[in-house]
């Protein structure tokens, strides 16, 4: 797995704190934000491989974050992460078209390997190399 270009959306500073350290180490560039319309922004400027999203945020939620990842760049999976777990949470997540779905508290290594499993997905669907 090459390096991945990931973008970590949480309005808690302490998760993107807890997460750049460590997704970092295992040689991504990671780039954190703490709004939903920061996240927006990001995403029209860059592109990314992953995008890892809080869902229940104040103004622009996880699911406008998904819906506009969704139509920006279509091979950018999206993991949501929520401390409010709810089979219809998870159901509205999914079905929109999120990858993976984490409820909060979720341990480091839940994290990693949702990454781990986005990244052997992203690779099985890139374009044979020419």
């Amino acid at each position: 797995m090459g390096k991945l270009r990931i973008l970590v959306l949480d309005d808690e500073p302490i998760v993107g704190k807890r997460l750049r350290p460590a997704l970092a180490k295992a040689g991504h560039e990671v780039d954190v934000v703490a709004t939903g319309a920061e996240a927006l922004a990001a995403i029209d400027e860059r592109r990314y491989d992953i995008v890892v999203t809080d869902i229940r945020m104040e103004g622009v939620d996880g699911l406008d974050v998904l819906r506009h990842v969704r139509a920006r760049s279509p091979r950018t999976l999206v993991i949501m992460i929520t401390g409010f777990a709810t089979v219809d949470v998870a159901r509205d997540a999914l079905t929109t078209g999120a990858f993976d779905f984490i409820a909060k508290p979720f341990k480091l290594d839940d994290l990693r390997a949702a990454i781990l499993r986005a990244a052997a997905t992203l690779e099985q669907d890139a374009p044979p190399e020419r």
